[in-house]
This record gives structure tokens, sequence and C-alpha cells, in this order.
């Protein structure tokens, strides 16, 4: 029994929700999202209410169940609120500048580091060592923000590097003389 799978997923006004064969259009105040549902799980949208049903309790229907429930419940989300993360920059002379479009990171590297944010994906510098993340595609937002950690990683010994707001990074003793 699936306890995410079996919430219904309730339509916010303002938000429009199609259903054609096996693509999802979800259109919203911040944008529109599209998805394949898998075939095999039903979706059944009435009133104002989306649910999940399986078609079977075959394993790979029941660990579909939640899943797709859990990705329609966040392009809902994603075009009423939209997401975002944010990245800390730790370390002496670690900075962030916004040119244009472009972020500048300056992490370390004999050489400026540049992102360029795709398309639906808008980037902010609040402060010199904070990144913000913003769009309405989950998935999106987490993958380029992991993107963004990976230039630089907190390293264990003196905790520098690009984090996670919020992320706790474990510190190791360094080497010991005689």
């Amino acid at each position: 029994m699936s306890r995410v799978g079996n919430k219904p997923i309730t339509i916010p006004s303002g938000v429009e929700v199609k259903l054609d064969g096996e693509k999802m259009t979800v259109k919203g105040p911040k944008g529109t999202l599209e998805r394949t549902i898998h075939q095999d799980m039903n979706i059944i949208i009435e009133d104002n209410e989306i649910r999940v049903e399986r078609p079977s309790e075959s394993k790979q229907h029941r660990a579909l169940h939640g899943t797709t429930r859990s990705n329609i419940a966040n392009m809902i989300e994603g075009v009423t609120n939209g997401f975002e993360k944010t990245l800390e920059l730790v370390g002496v002379g670690y900075r962030a500048s916004k040119s244009g479009k472009k972020i500048v990171l300056n992490v370390g590297y004999s050489h400026p580091v540049e992102i360029t944010p795709e398309e639906g994906i808008e980037i902010d510098v609040p402060a010199q060592n904070q990144v913000v993340v913003k769009g309405i595609n989950k998935e999106r937002v987490g993958q380029i923000a992991a993107e963004i950690r990976s230039i630089r990683k907190p390293e264990p010994y003196k905790g520098k590097g690009i984090r996670y707001q919020g992320e706790y990074v474990r510190r190791k003793e360094g080497k010991t003389g005689k």
C-alpha cells in the first residue's frame, strides 16, 4: 500500500492540467511544464483533484505509483510557487558575481568559472558568498545546483568549497607530527 501514491493532488485555482494519452501538461501562473507519464499508470482528473492508481500489485507498478504521483505534484507546485536552491561559497576569496545573465565564480582556481543558465532557470547572487538557483522544474533546479556545487565541492579539512545552504560538512582532523 503506497502512502504517497494514494494521496490525491488538489489542483489550485489558476492551474490548468491536461492529459493527452501519456503526455501531461500543467499550465500555471509561472509557466508551463510537460512530462510523459508511464502508460501503465491510471490518472483520474475530476473536480479539482488528481488521483493516481496502479493497475496491479506488481513490483514495478508499486514503484511507479508513488513516483508518478510525486512527479505530478512537483509539476503543480512548480507552476504555482516555483523551486529554489541556495548555495553558499565558503573560503577566503571565494565569491560570486553576476554579469548580465552569466554568473562568474572565483573559487580558488587560476581562472574565474562562468556559468550561463539554461532556458527556464534563473540564477541570482544576493550576496558575494551566496548563489540562488530558481525555476519551475524541480529536477532541473536540483541538477544545476548540483553542477554548480561540483565546481568546488566542500573539502573535509578546512570546509572550503561550494555547499548547499544548511549542509553540514563533516570535518576531519589534520596530520599530527611526532
